[in-house]
């Protein structure tokens, strides 16, 4: 009898233990429990949830936060909706929610471009560019074997008939996603509010350009010429466009011998 007594007194006395312990536990999660900012939920429902990580965060939620917290712009994320981002502006009280952007690929070489070898391999651009840089003779040449269809979450990269890739500005939401993976790094963003752009990277002499692909830019500035804005400079043989003077009259893409100035 005595040691069942001791086994009750000794069961109550856990018991009483485990409760009072219940207790502190209960009281210590509420006074050091991290108060959830309500703002980067309503800020994360409103985001493209591509977690894309084009803005520099692991995640949609992550940015998030960062931006209740003042540690990101909203400019910074390139995916969601202009309209999507005045809401999260109104949410925060104000911030800049940058210009709309798409991206787009700064080659229009395909199979005009000379190739160096005939690639039997497998897979896609990046594993291709292991092997002497790529099958191209253009070393910045698109190679034109999918990394950045393969890497779009928004199927808005595409690799046409001529062999190199094609961004669809009305489905891309400049994401970066192909601008991070281009093996190449001939894709980056321009104002999708832009009529031209420049569809090639290539920075050599007219003549060892001639030799490499039959759509090269050979920095002849006819171009730069034709402008009536003077939006069009010429930089290390390359044309380059101030979309802040650019109105779209297309002359430069109409006199361009080479083709590789595209209307947008």
């Amino acid at each position: 009898m005595g040691n069942f007594v001791q086994v009750l007194l000794a069961g109550g006395i856990m018991l009483a233990i485990a409760v009072v312990f219940g207790i502190i536990l209960v009281i210590c999660s509420n006074v050091f429990a991290v108060r959830k900012d309500e703002r980067a939920e309503k800020i994360e429902n409103l985001l493209a949830k591509s977690n894309c990580g084009g803005c520099g965060k692991a995640g949609c939620a992550q940015f998030a936060q960062a931006l209740v917290k003042g540690e990101a712009k909203l400019s910074d994320c390139r995916a969601t909706p202009a309209a999507n981002k005045k809401q999260i502006a109104e949410i925060l009280g104000g911030g800049d929610i940058g210009e709309e952007t798409v991206a787009v690929v700064h080659c229009n070489g395909g199979d005009a471009c000379y190739n160096k070898y005939d690639y039997q391999g497998y897979g896609d651009c990046a594993s291709c560019e292991l092997i002497a840089g790529g099958v191209k003779a253009c070393p910045v040449g698109c190679i034109g074997k999918k990394t950045c269809v393969n890497v779009c979450p928004y199927g808005a990269i595409s690799v046409g008939d001529e062999g190199y890739s094609i961004v669809d500005k009305e489905k891309c939401t400049s994401c970066g996603a192909c601008i991070r993976d281009c093996p190449k790094n001939i894709i980056s963003r321009i104002p999708k509010s832009a009529k031209v752009y420049i569809a090639c990277s290539n920075h050599g002499k007219g003549k060892d350009v001639m030799e490499l692909c039959k759509h090269g830019c050979i920095g002849c500035g006819i171009c730069a010429k034709t402008c009536p804005e003077g939006a069009i400079t010429m930089k290390d043989g390359l044309p380059e466009i101030d979309y802040l003077k650019c109105i779209g009259c297309l002359k430069c893409v109409e006199k361009c011998p080479r083709k590789c100035i595209k209307e947008h």
